[in-house]
């Protein structure tokens, strides 16, 4: 019965830790989005070659190859790179791509 019980317990805490990371989507606001959009467009960056084998989605992983450049913009702590039309935000340590702007 105690077996059961730890078992429940732990599938629980799974089940509450992956809503917990659902709930931290990284959330643009529309203002935020125009000035990043502003910012990237005066630095001028070449636009990105990233692997075939890479999905430009939120959650996927950019590799070492991929040159992240800092964005300075108040009150995003995010890097970013553009792919194709596409700037793409990332975090920094981790590399995950956080948020894709069309």
């Amino acid at each position: 019965m105690r077996i059961h019980l730890t078992s429940a317990v732990a599938g629980l805490l799974l089940l509450g830790g992956a809503g917990l990371a659902a709930a931290q989507d990284v959330v643009i606001a529309p203002e935020q989005e125009t000035v990043i959009r502003e910012y990237v467009t005066k630095q001028q960056v070449a636009p990105a070659e990233v692997p075939a084998d890479v999905q430009i989605t939120v959650g996927s992983t950019l590799p070492d190859t991929v040159e992240l450049h800092t964005l300075d913009v108040p009150d995003v702590k995010y890097s970013y790179v553009v792919v194709g039309n596409q700037t793409v935000l990332v975090e920094p340590d981790t590399r995950k791509i956080v948020h894709v702007m069309q």
